[in-house]
């Protein structure tokens, strides 16, 4: 591996590879560049806080020192914060909500015998609710593996996200009040399920969201700023064996 110097510093690949724990990524080579390039910014902040006259004996200290010294971020007005939730109102909308009701028929995934007999007995008490569907809360009571079952097979109000894919595609697919008219397969089993209402998501004010926006805006500001500083700070250093983005204008001292 290449050696990485940031000024009279040196990163070795020791060091790095004890950093890349704290950055989990898609891919061995991508955690080790982001465990890099924290480092790299770590090696430039302290050097920094060394010509600050910034000292401590703990680094993490002069590192966080620097930051809250040199990168200041005003709190963002309200204008700017109004201007952004009406730009984005579809960020700050309550979920979409179904409740609905189901009936597990409980069968592993690797049981292919198993499973076709579940699917079988799923396809005849549709049959049997699609001409009675009173009997729902019955048959859910006698049949399901759930347990809801102890609740008429009902499952509340459901949201995107609270269940598995396949399920959720057929609850937020189905009208209200419909039954599915094929069983729903998942790899807890296979489920007879309808839907009794659905609860659209709606905006929400901006008076009740107003501190996130707040806090939201705050944030991807300083994300910027520092990394516009890190850049300033790279400018004025001598980096070999990693490529950070670095600008022009030095830093004042």
């Amino acid at each position: 591996m290449t050696e990485i110097r940031i000024n009279d510093r040196c990163i070795g690949e020791d060091e790095i590879l004890r950093e890349m724990q704290y950055h989990p990524a898609g891919d061995v080579d991508a955690a080790r560049r982001a465990a890099a390039r924290w480092l790299v910014i770590r090696a430039l902040l302290l050097d920094r806080a060394r010509a600050l006259g910034i000292d401590g004996e703990d680094e993490s200290d002069a590192v966080q020192a620097v930051i809250e010294r040199e990168v200041d971020i005003p709190e963002p007005a309200e204008a700017e914060c109004r201007r952004y939730y009406d730009n984005n109102k579809a960020r700050f909308a309550s979920p979409d909500l179904v409740e609905a009701a189901h009936i597990l028929l409980s069968a592993a995934p690797d049981d292919a015998a198993g499973r076709a007999e579940a699917e079988a007995q799923a396809g005849a008490l549709i049959e049997t609710l699609t001409r009675a569907p009173e009997r729902f809360g019955a048959l859910a009571r006698a049949h399901s593996a759930c347990d809801s079952r102890h609740n008429d097979g009902r499952l509340g109000q459901v949201s995107r996200g609270d269940t598995v894919p396949e399920m959720e595609t057929f609850l937020f697919n189905l009208e209200e009040g419909q039954l599915s008219p094929v069983p729903v397969k998942t790899r807890y089993g296979i489920h007879v399920v309808r839907v009794d209402k659905q609860l659209p998501g709606r905006t929400l004010p901006y008076e009740t969201v107003a501190g996130r926006v707040a806090e939201y805006l705050k944030d991807a500001s300083w994300r910027r700023a520092f990394r516009q500083y890190v850049q300033l700070l790279a400018g004025d250093a001598c980096i070999s064996g990693f490529d950070i983005a670095a600008a022009d204008s030095p830093l004042v001292q």
